[in-house]
């Protein structure tokens, strides 16, 4: 017997057996039944909770397939510099906060990006060294590939125009070849070594704090890229019963593989709250500062084809080992030169497996972001059953840059129709903190290629690489299921399933396309409980 049942719904359960319903009967954490309003409510045990939907939409619980848990959650805590419109009014806020602060005291911000900005111009060190004389800055670009320090920073760090650029990364100088305030890639950790790290829990606390935008947002899950501390917060709040997302952690960066496999941790380890993920990579760097790894130089940058953030055959090692050790690899790769190089050590990685007896399914590898493919590359996700692990809303948030810097190879970029076509299994994410934390946005995005705002016309960006509202919808529940092994019991609403589910205040299947983005989340469930609700 049911001791909850939803009631007067209408029920979208991406289940193909039992596509449609109007009840869902849940026993504890699992749902009991999907059907119609009688039905469930015979199976209704006597004081059973009965929840009246009202004729609103219930789909499964959606899933974050790619963020950064930490940096999001200190995010909210930090400057906000997201899409600021000029640097001026970049300054201004940083220059406020330093007016709040001790002298001394690290001011951290996240979320600045030039190419809004008037000439797309990096800003300097210079920029802030007048609002902050006595406290060290330093802010994140958007990308998360980029990083803005002003002048006490740089002396704390101790690089000056000496300081050699370090493999994979790049110190940008002025005329004279001193550090002009921004730091590329791996150069970023000249800076990020030197900032105070928060204990553990602080960083739990912000998690915690940051669990309820989540929920709002209807996500019920999510798979996380930040390092191991964030993971060691996530143990903190599993332990206390505070962790109320569903957490696939990946492990990075990719030196922790050493200690996981001398710990012979393997993917899947753990249980359906908190679970191990695989190996998290970089091989290139990002559209934004025009680090990305390229096959061609970008247009109007003669001789700049990209960074290569870690070497390719260094990549393979890692990935390698990871496979033979039981754990598939999540490489970001953004420019084309990039996914063809990663495609490459994947296709030798899945030759040692079958070697092994290992199935592709079995080893189940990703790569992150996948935002521009080679012609000739098109094919191969599918072929060696790799997953496209992409982010919908980078496209309409990226597009002007993407023209600018790519040309006529957009029709390639940001493209899960052609992955799709191609039999790829895609998920979806949002890379927040380079996102906003909206599924709907991001499924909103992957129908209509437009801005909030309408750009950049009805057919949208690159119109061709538009996809169906269900066909979204399955890359922020069945896919990510899949990628995490756990399709047998999530991603779908259905008897034996894992009780996760999102009821909205609209119908995306119906509803005008660009009124997606602004449907509201009325109801949030993970695990037969109400995080959010809101009818």
């Amino acid at each position: 017997m049911a001791d909850r049942i939803l009631v007067g719904g209408n029920v979208h359960t991406l289940n193909p057996t039992n596509p449609r319903a109007s009840a869902v009967a849940i026993r504890g954490r699992r749902i009991l039944a999907v059907g119609d309003d009688a039905s469930i409510q015979m199976l209704a045990e006597p004081g059973a909770a009965v929840d009246e939907l009202g004729g609103r939409t219930v789909i499964p619980g959606l899933v974050d397939a790619h963020m950064h848990l930490e940096h999001y959650a200190r995010a909210l805590t930090t400057v906000d510099l997201f899409e600021v419109p000029s640097k001026a009014e970049a300054v201004r806020r940083v220059a406020e906060r330093a007016a709040q602060s001790q002298p001394g005291e690290w001011i951290t911000g996240w979320g600045w990006w030039q190419e809004l900005w008037e000439g797309a111009a990096f800003p300097t060190a210079a920029d802030l060294d007048a609002a902050t004389p006595v406290n060290p800055v330093y802010l994140t670009a958007k990308s998360g590939h980029a990083a803005w320090v002003n002048g006490a920073a740089l002396r704390l760090a101790g690089v000056t125009a000496a300081t050699p650029d370090p493999e994979g990364g790049q110190i940008v100088r002025d005329a004279a070849g001193n550090p002009a305030g921004v730091l590329l890639e791996n150069a970023i950790d000249w800076i990020a070594d030197v900032v105070p790290e928060p204990p553990v829990e602080q960083v739990a606390a912000w998690i915690e704090a940051a669990q309820p935008h989540l929920w709002a947002a209807g996500l019920t899950g999510l798979h996380d890229f930040d390092g191991a501390r964030c993971f060691a917060a996530l143990q903190v709040l599993h332990g206390r019963g505070a962790l109320g997302l569903r957490v696939v952690k990946n492990i990075q960066p990719a030196e922790n593989i050493e200690h996981a496999m001398a710990l012979g941790l393997r993917w899947g380890f753990g249980d359906d709250m908190l679970r191990i993920g695989g190996l998290k990579m970089f091989a290139d760097g990002a559209l934004g500062p025009a680090t990305a790894l390229m096959v061609e130089p970008y247009e109007g940058q003669p001789g700049n084809y990209g960074i290569a953030v870690t070497d390719k055959e260094a990549l393979y090692e890692w990935a390698s080992a990871a496979s033979a050790a039981g754990l598939p690899s999540a490489i970001h790769a953004i420019g084309d030169r990039a996914v063809h190089d990663v495609l490459d050590i994947y296709e030798r990685v899945r030759k040692e497996e079958a070697a092994r007896g290992i199935a592709p399914d079995r080893m189940r590898h990703r790569i992150e972001h996948v935002q521009l493919v080679h012609p000739d590359d098109k094919a191969r996700l599918a072929e060696l059953g790799v997953i496209a692990s992409m982010q919908p809303i980078h496209a309409t948030g990226d597009r002007i840059a993407a023209d600018r810097l790519w040309g006529e190879r957009v029709v390639w970029s940001y493209n899960p129709r052609l992955q799709l076509e191609m039999g790829a299994v895609v998920v979806f994410g949002s890379d927040a903190p380079v996102e906003p934390v909206q599924p709907l946005w991001g499924i909103h995005a992957a129908v209509t290629r437009r801005a909030a705002n309408g750009q950049p016309g009805p057919d949208g960006w690159t119109p061709d690489a538009r996809i169906t509202v269900d066909e979204a919808l399955r890359a922020y529940t069945i896919g990510p299921a899949y990628a995490a092994g756990i399709e047998n019991r999530l991603g779908q609403l259905k008897p034996g399933y894992l009780a996760d589910l999102v009821v909205l205040g609209g119908n995306p299947y119906s509803i005008e396309p660009m009124a997606i983005r602004d449907i509201n989340v009325a109801g949030t469930m993970v695990d037969g409980v109400w995080r959010h609700r809101a009818f």
